[in-house]
């Protein structure tokens, strides 16, 4: 990514890179944490901060990928050599992991559709400020998002739930563009004629 880019021109070629298209290095602890903060300046009704981040670095990747293989195994122990491999490099395949792990729940004002759509903003917004420091990021889920079984191993309370893994890092693969929407397939227009 160019550091230099104007959002407007950003915005014509933004492009999420694959995970496992990534490579060291990653931003350092005070660069994450930049991103962090930059990523917070989001839509939040109430500023309830209805979400949190979690960062998983270095050694620890490798440990936590470890242990969702055997969650992986568990639910289908018939997994091919090829999954079991995928599964043994979830969280190693960039260098920076960060959980988006959303606090949405019954509020007496802000309903918590609202609080969960923050909660993608911040998402979004992460990748946006890991381009902006010059790194590659992409947004992914994947299975363990969503299995609470996992949720200890990575750090996810009781209610909590995962927006997003925002994985962070380089790559030497350039950004292949893939096919947009039309507009006129996902926009309705009510009034003015200009």
């Amino acid at each position: 990514m160019k550091s230099d880019i104007k959002l407007i021109d950003y915005l014509g070629v933004r492009r999420s890179i694959p995970a496992f298209q990534m490579s060291e290095p990653g931003p350092h602890k005070a660069e994450i944490e930049e991103i962090l903060r930059l990523a917070s300046r989001v839509p939040d009704h109430g500023k309830l901060a209805p979400w949190r981040f979690i960062v998983y670095r270095g050694e620890e990747r490798g440990r936590i990928s470890e242990e969702l293989l055997k969650l992986a195994l568990e639910a289908k122990p018939e997994l091919s050599d090829e999954m079991i491999q995928v599964e043994r490099t979830r969280f190693t395949r960039a260098p920076v992991v960060v959980a988006v792990v959303s606090k949405s729940g019954p509020h007496l004002k802000i309903p918590e559709w609202e609080q969960l759509m923050s909660a993608g903003a911040v998402c979004l917004n992460t990748i946006f400020a890991a381009n902006a420091h010059g790194w590659v990021a992409n947004w992914l889920t994947e299975w363990f998002a969503y299995d609470e079984r996992a949720y200890e191993l990575l750090g996810v309370k009781p209610g909590e739930r995962i927006a997003g893994f925002i994985h962070m890092g380089s790559t030497t693969f350039p950004a292949v563009e893939r096919p947009r929407p039309e507009l006129t397939e996902t926009v309705t227009w009510f009034g003015g004629e200009d």
